[in-house]
């Protein structure tokens, strides 16, 4: 189960992206990344897990490491 920290930090990551690229919203990034609004819906709301390949997606479109992404979303390194 999630936790409010865990969602919170996930929401947060997104937000940084969203800041970062200068979108206005979660359908612009859901654009951006070719993804279903659906999908970052349920990342944000922790109800979906952030996948490896929503990260590799996010770390080809922003330039950040896969590192740096999760850590913003508050998730271990392996």
């Amino acid at each position: 189960m999630k936790t409010n920290e865990s969602i919170n930090s996930v929401a947060h990551m997104l937000d940084v992206v969203l800041q970062q690229q200068n979108l206005k919203n979660d359908a612009a990034l859901c654009r951006a990344l070719e993804i279903t609004p659906p999908t970052i819906s349920k990342i944000r709301n922790g109800v979906q897990p952030l996948g490896f390949m929503l990260l590799v997606k996010l770390h080809e479109f922003t330039g950040m490491s896969t590192k740096e992404i999760k850590a913003l979303a508050g998730i271990a390194s392996e």
